[in-house]
């Protein structure tokens, strides 16, 4: 029995292929090799063409299949994690109207604001836990503001993940763990958000019909199934936000326990029974994948957007001259410089509005770069170091929620495939990191398998996931941490 996850950020799109017996991987690829373009037709907006997407998997798809590990005409199910936030509308026969508006596009902040003054934090933060800020709700509002023409086609409106869904099997339909990342989800009354939608004269028939993240979402199209090289019948078992899916991949699943993963943006994802909500909007919540009406469970979210992207944008750079560095021999140069980066400082902040700054656009910022002093090593350690820092601001607010936050999970991927990245994680946050070797695409593919029944419980589900180290907290560097901590706070810039 073959599973089949699909994992589509903003960046590439990933594909693995787990044997339900043994619980391991047995294929996978990300595609395309270079990171997929971001448009930004304005400052502060961010645009993906979903079909980029769904050409992606394809050719991903058609690349990984052809490998001969494995025979895909065995693959039962198909689990699908995606880049939240997103908003996708389609018209009543399924065309895209337009490009994705993604996560890290700003321009409706200004609209979600608004919301919050008019509805009220009572209902905001009581209803939706979060105020609509720069969601997918206060993107569609963006779009019947600035684009009516488009918005009068809408027949629905939809997330990345829905969208891929809609592609695999021809029905449109969402989660409502989907709609919670989109502040279309009513926490108290455990239904759509309609009095949101009201408010802003949006019909709720745009909103698809709901179905639950785990179990059968439809069959794939017999002709996709074809042109994919896929068998008869195959289903789509799970779907999930990016962040609680790659807390699921991790076992993050019970109150307290912590997931964090640092791609294109930096996550720390915490795990509760209760309905928390950060007034001041600087971390939010979400219907967590694994939540029931028996046994709530969300997901409190820490964000910044300028991780990995600030990684890649600084090997970009670099790059311009002729020279393409790799990330372990970037990482090396890291590794040459002491805590604090000779006083340099980095903050990431240039990759849209960040939420742990209540959704400012701040930039990003190179403080105190001395020419006689510092050198590639010293940027890219305050690159790394920046990015720690900026994910401990959250972390400190997921605490004062009552997060429990002395072990966190990672995927061995990414940024932290970095030992500097992994070593001032733990000593910034003080918090012991668990190292697993997998990722989004292979934790949605065995959601897939929990999905369609292979697997008879959540415990099972994991008998197969290794657990590759810990980096514990270093006493004789903590000291030194928190000082270079303090240092970078110190230059954060204006509000």
């Amino acid at each position: 029995m073959l599973f089949l996850g699909i994992d589509v950020g903003s960046s590439s799109t990933k594909l693995s292929v787990l044997d339900g017996k043994t619980g391991k991987c047995v294929g996978a690829l990300s595609y395309p090799e270079t990171e997929l373009a971001i448009a930004s037709p304005e400052v502060g907006f961010a645009e993906q063409d979903p079909e980029v997407w769904w050409d992606c998997i394809q050719k991903g798809a058609a690349k990984l299949f052809a490998s001969g590990k494995f025979d895909s005409k065995q693959i039962q199910a198909i689990g699908i994690s995606y880049q939240m936030h997103g908003l996708v509308v389609v018209d009543a026969e399924q065309k895209v109207l337009r490009p994705s508006i993604i996560w890290c596009d700003s321009r409706a902040v200004p609209l979600g604001n608004a919301a919050l003054a008019e509805m009220g934090t009572d209902y905001c933060f009581g209803h939706l836990l979060n105020s609509p800020g720069n969601f997918t709700a206060a993107k569609l509002r963006w779009v019947q503001q600035n684009q009516p023409e488009i918005f009068s086609k809408i027949h629905k409106v939809m997330l990345p993940g829905d969208y891929i869904a809609m592609k695999l099997t021809g029905e449109i339909t969402t989660t409502a763990s989907g709609l919670s990342e989109g502040t279309l989800w009513d926490f108290k009354e455990q239904r759509v958000a309609t009095e949101l939608l009201n408010h802003w004269g949006i019909d709720p028939a745009v909103i698809p019909t709901i179905v639950p993240s785990f179990g059968e979402q439809g069959t794939v199209r017999a002709d996709i199934a074809v042109a994919l090289g896929l068998g008869a019948n195959v289903k789509v078992c799970y779907r999930g936000g990016d962040q609680p899916n790659n807390a699921f991949s991790l076992n993050v699943l019970e109150p307290g326990e912590v997931a964090a993963t640092a791609g294109t943006s930096g996550v720390i994802y915490g795990v509760t029974d209760k309905p928390a909500a950060d007034v001041e909007s600087r971390v939010n919540t979400f219907l967590h994948v694994t939540s029931t009406a028996e046994k709530n469970r969300n997901g409190v979210l820490v964000c910044v957007n300028g991780c990995g992207r600030l990684y890649s944008w600084l090997r970009q750079t670099i790059s311009a001259a002729g020279a393409t560095p790799s990330y372990p021999v970037l990482n090396g140069l890291a590794e040459q410089v002491a805590v604090g980066s000779d006083g340099l400082v980095f903050h990431p902040f240039g990759n849209g509005a960040e939420r742990i700054f209540q959704n400012k656009n701040l930039g990003a910022q190179l403080r105190n770069l001395d020419f006689n002093r510092h050198g590639l090593g010293h940027m890219v350690r305050a690159a790394q170091e920046g990015i720690v820092f900026s994910l401990n601001q959250g972390f400190d607010v997921l605490k004062s929620l009552g997060g429990s936050c002395d072990v966190v999970r990672a995927g061995k991927g990414n940024m932290f495939l970095s030992d500097v990245f992994t070593q001032a994680f733990a000593n910034t946050t003080q918090a012991a990191v668990e190292l697993y070797e997998t990722d989004g695409a292979e934790g949605a593919a065995r959601a897939a398998a929990l999905g369609v029944g292979f697997y008879a419980s959540q415990k099972e589900a994991f008998g197969g996931l290794t657990r590759l180290g810990v980096i514990e907290p270093n006493s004789n560097l903590l000291a030194q941490y928190q000082d270079a901590y303090q240092h970078w706070v110190a230059l954060l810039p204006a509000e």
